[in-house]
């Protein structure tokens, strides 16, 4: 699909044919549009321990994380999994299924989780990654944790694993990403 551009000056309003309001070009009626951004990433083990990476951007800098980001355009969520994990820590993964669907309205955001088996413990951090680790479950720090999302991945992932049931799962009842400054995710 070839990229087009608004000729003109844009404004916003409800385009012909459509429900809500958006970017419109002025002189073309080209219809600019914006959607949710779509998040790739994996819950990652090896043997009896996950793969955490300490975030070394904001937002969030500082904080423990899944290997996981934006899928690129041209890519399957596979591939971005997999690619996220080898950015972000030099990890080579095997999906094994998909995890989870997040939604994230507050920031449009879909998420998709997979649960993986890392290939190799040679891992090491990336270029937004300060630090890599492989922990038992009862080490994780989940303190701190930078994302609600990334507690619902892990705890989904235990669930998976004590039960064999592998159908992907969604947000807690309730949860919808909302953080709260100060307070544990």
């Amino acid at each position: 699909m070839a990229d087009r551009k608004p000729a003109g000056p844009i404004s916003r309003r409800v385009p012909k044919d459509d429900n809500r309001e958006r970017l419109v070009c002025d002189d073309c009626g080209f219809v600019l549009y914006s959607n949710p951004k779509v998040v790739v990433g994996s819950v990652v083990r090896l043997r009896d321990r996950i793969l955490l990476c300490r975030r070394s951007i904001d937002p969030r800098s500082g904080f423990w994380t899944l290997p996981a980001g934006y899928l690129e355009n041209d890519e399957t969520t596979a591939d971005g999994a997999k690619r996220e994990a080898r950015e972000e820590a030099g990890a080579e993964i095997e999906l094994d299924h998909v995890l989870a669907v997040y939604s994230i309205p507050r920031i449009s955001q879909v998420q998709v989780m997979y649960a993986a088996s890392l290939l190799s413990d040679d891992i090491f951090a990336g270029e937004e990654t300060s630090e890599v680790g492989l922990f038992a479950w009862d080490d994780i720090p989940w303190d701190d944790l930078a994302f609600p999302s990334v507690r619902w991945a892990l705890n989904h992932w235990r669930d998976a694993q004590d039960t064999g049931d592998t159908a992907a799962r969604s947000n807690p009842p309730g949860e919808t990403g909302d953080y709260v400054p100060g307070s544990p995710v």
